[in-house]
């Protein structure tokens, strides 16, 4: 029997040891032995549990029980459950874990301790909740040299954005919407100001280009600032609004790496992606592209990705040697001012129009209904970030308001 401790009774922990109760026989099977819960650590008491006499608020205890070899980290955060998985990993004990904060921050490092005790940190569910991606990028795609991954990544974000769309709700609105269902916390700013949608790149990233991709590195902007004209002008262009993470090698070595709402047209595979649905495209240059499309969130979907993740370990306790990345001092992500877009901007002024003709080389104009007076959308040529920003900067120069601008998903 294999005996693992879960860190954390909350909404994850929770689903991971009623899964693990509820789901044993096909457990077992699949596992080839049963699995059992022994510790569960948290500070607060869960009285009336059928597994209440197995918490603990001593990690002490945990680490120095040789009978327990999984430990399951789903509190959040990055203290302490570094120091805690990092213990675990010292002791030889596998370790699995849902947190994408404590991956994209500290991944190498756990992959390294992994490697060096013969046991195993694996993270499945930190990067689209129940949605395979892990496994089938450092698995079923390894014969692939990884171009490029693009994705919505956050489900919060993709529901606000999808309400906005089809019911003409301004931000606020859908965020407040979000609250109530339970999709989004009273502090949203992790999912709307594009943090978590950061982590998550950077893990993929790392995994598909091998060295760490620093979170802190990758240039960041959330959809707080979007408005229903923005969502009216991206229909009028053919396409919708998503936050997109993405990353791509680049032919020096390396990697362009962004997260930023954009356009993406109606054609695109992520277009139509909606509610708190995530899709994850990566592009093989043997396969091509393939997409990777689910819940990204939610209780027993991510439960579900942690356990099965449990019985990987179960199965195969010897440290895993393709699941890895190596660490890097060095900032590899270029610079995004360096990076190349087609951009849309909307912009108000008396003789903004003109200026705009003047500025951006074959400019290509929207239209919305209602557009006021002055107001003027349009759409640029592929260009580099840097010179972009340059020229809205001599628009504001010229007395031209801009009031938004977003890039534009190629692909």
């Amino acid at each position: 029997m294999a005996k693992i401790a879960v860190l954390g009774h909350g909404v994850v922990g929770s689903g991971v040891c009623e899964l693990v109760r509820d789901n044993q026989q096909s457990i077992c099977r699949r596992a080839g032995q049963p699995i059992e819960v022994k510790r569960i650590l948290d500070l607060r008491r869960f009285d009336g549990l059928d597994y209440s006499d197995r918490f603990t608020t001593d990690f002490n205890e945990i680490l120095s029980d040789d009978e327990i070899t999984i430990v399951v980290e789903v509190m959040g955060g990055l203290s302490p459950a570094y120091e805690y998985a990092s213990a675990a990993l010292c002791q030889g004990k596998s370790v699995v874990t849902s947190n994408k904060e404590l991956v994209a921050a500290k991944g190498a490092e756990l992959l390294r301790l992994a490697k060096e005790h013969n046991c195993n940190f694996y993270f499945e569910a930190s990067v689209g909740g129940g949605i395979p991606i892990i496994r089938p990028m450092h698995l079923c795609l390894a014969a692939n040299e990884i171009d490029e991954i693009a994705g919505i990544l956050n489900g919060t974000t993709n529901f606000i954005l999808t309400k906005m769309i089809k019911e003409q709700m301004d931000f606020d609105t859908a965020l407040k919407l979000a609250q109530d269902l339970g999709y989004a916390e009273r502090n949203p700013s992790a999912d709307v100001d594009g943090h978590d949608a950061c982590r998550k790149i950077c893990i993929l990233a790392s995994l598909a280009f091998g060295r760490h991709i620093h979170p802190e590195n990758v240039h960041t902007e959330g959809i707080t600032a979007i408005t229903p004209e923005d969502v009216d002008y991206a229909a009028n262009w053919g396409g919708v609004i998503k936050l997109i993470g993405r990353a791509r090698k680049t032919e020096d070595g390396k990697v362009e790496c962004l997260v930023a709402p954009s356009f993406v047209h109606g054609e695109s595979q992520l277009a139509n992606i909606d509610d708190v649905f995530n899709g994850v495209l990566v592009r093989g240059n043997a396969t091509g592209d393939v997409v990777f499309y689910g819940k990204g969130a939610g209780k027993l979907p991510t439960a579900s990705a942690v356990v099965a993740d449990v019985i990987d370990v179960t199965k195969s306790p010897a440290t895993s040697k393709s699941l890895t990345w190596a660490e890097c001092e060095e900032n590899i992500v270029e610079p995004f001012e360096n990076t190349f877009s087609a951009h849309y901007v909307r912009v108000n002024g008396v003789k903004a129009r003109k200026a705009v003709e003047n500025l951006f080389v074959n400019a290509a104009f929207l239209n919305r209904k209602g557009q006021p007076g002055g107001e003027e959308a349009f759409v640029t040529e592929v260009m580099l970030e840097s010179q972009f920003l340059n020229c809205l900067t001599q628009l504001e120069g010229l007395g031209v308001q801009v009031l938004a601008h977003l890039r534009i998903v190629e692909d």
